[in-house]
């Protein structure tokens, strides 16, 4: 029997992270990492299984193990293993984050209110696992949470023929890797420390450039990444840079780092303004149809999808909230263009923003009937937005400083 290598590192947050455990508590636990190295494992492997889901999906069946795999053309069950990698926490403990902190930033939003307002920076970004409570402002909805700077050891037993793919897994991870609840807004965002049979990259390199001849090996076009449905490798542009950004100027700490993150998010969101759609029924008029900013995520607030919401299966007629205003939003489109936070050498922080395209999935498309969004349609919108995101934050290339 061949023993499998062995990889041993820490984990630690630069940002809070909101890992629920069954009572939507914070802790550390297992499975948020293995989902995590999943994740990334398909994009440190999509080029070679041909960027084909089923051959990925076999592939991923067979070294992380799986529940079960379908034959294809078959609706039954036939096989299940356990994984060929085994990973594990130290141990799991509760998060020690008990209160939010005070004195969070604020960042101005001029869609709230009549004329814009200023909107707590954290609360927009970790809307969900955090809440607003009169007279204390934004709190966690469910405590603890897990602190910045929490840390805890990971270890890996990795078959030595799969240990390049799993390093690089671990790579991407270090450079990009977030974890729990609103993760892709940056919270939960990870950092690597080598313990054993690991040395993470440098994340200076990262910031100045110096690691994208290495990252090249994981990028597709963005037109060529709109082709499929499923997030498989980051996107380039058509003059061979990434859709990766980072902030112009770096912070001295993660707080100040996502309101700055909470201001390119409003940036870029607002720029695919609702200009068609119109929710609630006014005069009896509703028009409930798709509109730039539904490509970005879904749902968007106050502005439902006709396919995409609830309705009365004798009537045809939309269903609406107890107050009889707006649309019930039933479907769900997570973000692709996501957060990090990382920290230099030097303990400055940066954000960092990068986009893992992928075209509107089938079955949204499907549920829209003939008024289907076509890719040319997609490419404008996430061009649109990738322009935004060079005005409000730098791309990183080759020869640049941290």
């Amino acid at each position: 029997m061949i023993m499998p290598e062995r990889i041993e590192c820490r984990v630690r947050f630069v940002t809070p992270a909101f890992l629920g455990n069954a009572e939507q508590k914070g802790q550390w636990r297992t499975p948020p990492f293995k989902a995590l190295l999943r994740q990334w494992w398909r994009v440190a492997a999509a080029r070679e299984h041909g960027y084909n889901h089923a051959r990925l999906r076999e592939a991923e069946g067979l070294l992380l193990g799986h529940a079960w795999l379908k034959e294809p053309g078959s609706r039954n069950k036939t096989w299940a293993m356990q994984g060929q990698v085994r990973l594990r926490l130290d141990e799991w403990r509760d998060g020690q984050l008990n209160r939010w902190p005070g004195n969070e930033p604020q960042v101005r939003h001029e869609e709230v209110g009549v004329n814009g307002r200023n909107v707590g920076a954290h609360l927009y970004l970790g809307y969900g696992p955090l809440t607003y409570q009169k007279n204390v402002g934004t709190a966690l909805k469910s405590s603890p949470a897990i602190n910045a700077n929490d840390a805890a050891s990971l270890r890996l037993g990795v078959p030595s023929q799969h240990q390049a793919v799993i390093i690089n897994a671990l790579n991407l991870i270090h450079w990009f890797g977030n974890a729990g609840g609103r993760s892709r807004n940056g919270w939960g965002s990870i950092a690597l420390e080598g313990i054993a049979n690991y040395t993470p990259p440098s994340v200076d390199d990262l910031i100045s450039g110096g690691v994208l001849p290495q990252l090249a090996g994981f990028a597709r076009p963005l037109a060529n990444c709109l082709k499929l449905d499923w997030p498989h490798a980051l996107g380039r542009n058509p003059d061979g840079s990434l859709l990766l950004w980072k902030s112009r100027n770096h912070f001295s700490d993660w707080s100040q780092a996502m309101r700055e993150l909470a201001r390119v998010k409003i940036a870029f969101r607002t720029v695919c303004s609702i200009k068609r759609n119109q929710d609630m029924e006014e005069n009896g008029i509703c028009n409930p149809c798709f509109d730039d900013r539904h490509l970005l995520a879904y749902p968007v607030t106050h502005h439902g999808v006709d396919g995409w919401v609830e309705k009365n299966e004798r009537s045809g007629q939309f269903k609406r909230d107890r107050r009889g205003e707006y649309l019930i939003q039933s479907e769900r489109l997570a973000n692709q263009l996501r957060f990090k936070v990382v920290k230099d050498s030097r303990n400055h922080y940066w954000c960092l923003a990068y986009h893992l395209p992928c075209g509107l999935p089938e079955m949204l498309q499907q549920k829209r009937g003939h008024n289907r969004t076509d890719d040319e349609t997609q490419l404008r919108v996430w061009q649109k937005v990738h322009n935004r995101l060079n005005t409000e934050m730098q791309c990183i290339t080759q020869g640049g400083r941290p």
